[in-house]
């Protein structure tokens, strides 16, 4: 019996053994998860931020940039603070703020960082750094916020801010994470892909108390974070400021564009913000007031807000109707001043002279003869094939759909069709006569200051644009995106436009467009006032 005792004694330690044996080689070999649960109790993985681009202004002069900020972070099974009240005045919060955020990051989780306090600055975490060894548990993460040397274009530039639930979940890159920055509007938007750069990853040794001890294997796991590609711009500081400061205590947008090349010297929104107001630790407080604010300055007039273009429009009615031969450029008109409300005398008017004097009864005549062609017998039907010819002409201009400016969210304001006018008065139920108001720019049509700026340059140009652009160079390709490199011809010929021209000199030289005469410059313009069912009527030039 005492030897059987004793081989089953020993049957049972090696029994016991040989199971822990097997256990270990499956944790060691076999099982890849227990090892990582290891490294974790000894390592803190800290993600390396990279900068975003910056951006500069087409003279080299810097518009946007990035100030260095640091997180707080925590672990809050790791963290220890036994003198709270010191520690909430080095961080200028409140025991019941520090009690919060404590609760806060517990409810995270207790073994991985979280953020404690968002975006100190250099001065309060310089003031806080030299006491951190103090409490464990909590140590910086570096990042960067945006900096801006000049309240300049804000609406243009547009701002940073944290990822959200929705825009994580559509993230299919897998390149953002829980509370990464990313262009929310305007170009930081439009460029997020080629601004934001690629982060990289740290690990660093730890002891028990939190305290780094040193990289992780020499930080051969490390990955190096890559800097965004800086942007050059189209934008003139100085125009831009300029411009700014003419539209101060007006609401409205206005855009200059150099035709040559389609690139936006000076885009204006009025009345806008300071964009430093969104970045940094204040954004949600400076944002909900924004948004508030009964003057939207967060709205983008430049290329979101439509309106009729009014006398304006003229030149244009005047290019198509030569270009369908239905008046001649010397042609004389009588125009009684009987048919439509003008401020035009009665007499007899050319294009040269009905752009100039800014003929009402003169463009309604010409918009007839635009429309009704005589296509059709039936006047109901030669008035929609009619329009539907106008309609491509001005869709040939970049109107009645976004141009494609390198800023998200322009608006394609509206160009009067067959179908519009079917869904208002019934199908083949109207006629020239019902829609003859948008002969002088006026009634169903509407156009954005980007769209007017843009139709201007394809004058100028005689008969081309470029689209619009606001960004000339990405990195140091020394060129803009491809799309914005093609010209794109409005389908006028190009002997049609020199007496519009002429006589859009003539509207600044000698008429109600004298105030943009420059020494020494040729300048063309036309003005104009568009009804406004909402207000005051609109000035337009």
């Amino acid at each position: 019996m005492d030897n059987n005792r004793k081989y089953i004694l020993q049957f049972a330690i090696i029994l016991v053994g040989l199971i822990y044996c097997i256990k270990l080689f499956q944790i060691q070999f076999l099982d890849d998860t227990y090892g990582p649960a290891a490294e974790d109790n000894i390592l803190r993985k800290i993600r390396d931020y990279s900068y975003r681009g910056v951006i500069y202004d087409k003279k080299g002069r810097l518009l946007v940039h990035n100030d260095p900020v640091f997180d707080l972070m925590v672990v809050p099974r790791q963290a220890s603070v036994k003198d709270t009240t010191r520690f909430c005045s080095l961080l200028n919060i409140t025991r019941e703020d520090f009690i919060v955020r404590m609760e806060t990051a517990r409810e995270f989780d207790l073994f991985q960082p979280s953020v404690f306090m968002k975006m100190l600055s250099m001065k309060d975490f310089a003031r806080f750094q030299d006491f951190l060894v103090d409490y464990p548990g909590f140590y910086p993460q570096a990042r960067s916020l945006r900096g801006y040397n000049h309240s300049s274009m804000a609406n243009a530039l547009g701002y940073v801010g944290e990822i959200s639930k929705r825009m994580l979940e559509n993230d299919t890159t897998g390149s953002y994470k829980q509370g990464d920055y990313i262009g929310i509007s305007g170009l930081e938007l439009e460029y997020e892909k080629e601004l934001k750069g690629q982060n990289g990853v740290k690990y660093k040794m730890v002891n028990v108390r939190g305290v780094e001890k040193g990289p992780f294997k020499e930080g051969k796991r490390d990955t190096l974070s890559v800097a965004g590609l800086n942007l050059t711009a189209t934008i003139d500081l100085d125009l831009q400021q300029y411009g700014e400061w003419l539209m101060e205590g007006l609401a409205g947008g206005a855009v200059a564009l150099d035709p040559q090349t389609g690139e936006v010297l000076s885009i204006i929104s009025s009345p806008s913000y300071d964009p430093a107001s969104l970045s940094g630790r204040r954004f949600s407080e400076n944002f909900a007031e924004l948004t508030m604010d009964s003057l939207k300055p967060l709205f983008n007039r430049a290329i979101m807000s439509v309106y009729p273009p009014g006398s304006t429009f003229k030149p244009l009615q005047a290019l198509i109707a030569l270009q369908e031969g239905v008046i001649q450029p010397r042609e004389q008109i009588f125009c009684s001043g009987g048919l439509v409300g003008d401020h035009a005398p009665a007499g007899y008017y050319d294009v040269f002279k009905a752009i100039k004097m800014s003929s009402n009864n003169y463009f309604y005549i010409v918009f007839k003869r635009i429309i009704n062609q005589e296509l059709s017998p039936n006047t109901f039907i030669d008035s929609r094939l009619g329009l539907e010819k106008w309609n491509e002409y001005l869709r040939g201009f970049g109107l009645g759909q976004p141009v494609g400016i390198d800023i998200p969210n322009e608006k394609g304001g509206q160009i009067p069709s067959p179908q519009l006018y079917n869904r208002i008065y019934g199908e083949d139920r109207w006629k020239w006569s019902t829609i003859n108001s948008i002969s002088i720019g006026q009634g169903e049509i509407s156009i954005s200051p980007l769209q007017m700026a843009n139709f201007a340059a394809a004058i100028a140009n005689k008969g081309y644009f470029y689209t619009p652009h606001i960004i000339k160079e990405i990195g140091n390709t020394g060129k803009p995106r491809p799309e914005y490199l093609t010209k794109h011809y409005v389908g006028i010929d190009t002997v049609h436009f020199a007496p519009v021209i002429d006589a859009m000199e003539s509207v600044v030289n000698e008429g109600t467009g004298f105030r943009a005469q420059i020494p020494g410059i040729k300048v063309c313009g036309k003005t104009g006032t568009s009804q406004n069912p909402h207000g005051e009527d609109h000035s337009v030039l």
